[in-house]
């Protein structure tokens, strides 16, 4: 029993951050792009430096991410690194296989209301489940857990921050409506991360990933052109 428990254990992480890049991925283009919600975070600095210089956005996020991932490696131990290659890669092939072969439409067009709040809520728990099981979703939630560790915010907090930068940034090529929208979803999204990360801690405050035995030695987002170039 302790062989299979200890089995088990190895298997949990894993299948829980599949599970979280299922829900990001499955949120990201049934809801965000099905309803032309904008993007903050890595993604959408890039979209802006398609913009702006016309570099392609597939080879500007790699060059994003890269140093990041690099810097984490260091600091962060290459178990964190491996986990985030997982969760990295996982993402890219659920959200194309969604985005070929699923026949789900949700139209929420004339109530974007309700679309942001769900684009939070399931991806801040998604990523959220991610990042509590050892990994991350990309070099943008790398820095977001990294410059909470070194100013002591929370890491919802640090994400919020950073992705409604990034679309503000994004006004001038993006549509207000969305863009507002987007950025309430970032904040909800936000919220849910914090939550997911202390739920059952007895932390409500905490400024960190938790240490647990997942985490110990361990620490959007697609556009559907910036995925189909990969």
């Amino acid at each position: 029993m302790r062989k299979k428990d200890h089995f088990i254990s190895k298997l949990e992480p894993i299948f829980m951050m599949l599970f979280g890049t299922f829900l990001l991925a499955f949120a990201y283009y049934h809801i965000n792009f099905q309803n032309h919600l904008a993007e903050g975070g890595f993604v959408g600095l890039s979209l802006l430096g398609k913009y702006v210089l016309g570099i392609n956005p597939a080879l500007s996020v790699l060059l994003l991410d890269i140093p990041v991932i690099i810097v984490a490696m260091l600091l962060k131990g290459r178990k964190f690194v491996m986990n985030t290659l997982l969760a990295t890669f996982s993402f890219s092939i659920f959200y194309e296989l969604l985005d070929r072969y699923s026949v789900l439409v949700i139209d929420l067009h004339d109530n974007l209301l309700l679309a942001a709040l769900l684009s939070g809520l399931v991806t801040g728990f998604a990523t959220g489940l991610v990042l509590r099981f050892g990994g991350a979703t990309g070099g943008d939630d790398i820095l977001s857990l990294l410059i909470s560790r070194w100013s002591g915010l929370k890491v919802g907090t640090v994400f919020i921050l950073m992705d409604a930068a990034v679309l503000l940034l994004s006004l001038f090529y993006l549509p207000l409506k969305e863009t507002l929208f987007t950025i309430l979803a970032v904040g909800i999204a936000g919220q849910t991360i914090t939550f997911t990360l202390t739920f059952r801690k007895g932390k409500a405050d905490i400024t960190a990933v938790p240490e647990t035995a997942h985490t110990q030695k361990a620490v959007s987002k697609p556009v559907h052109a910036v995925r189909s170039a990969h």
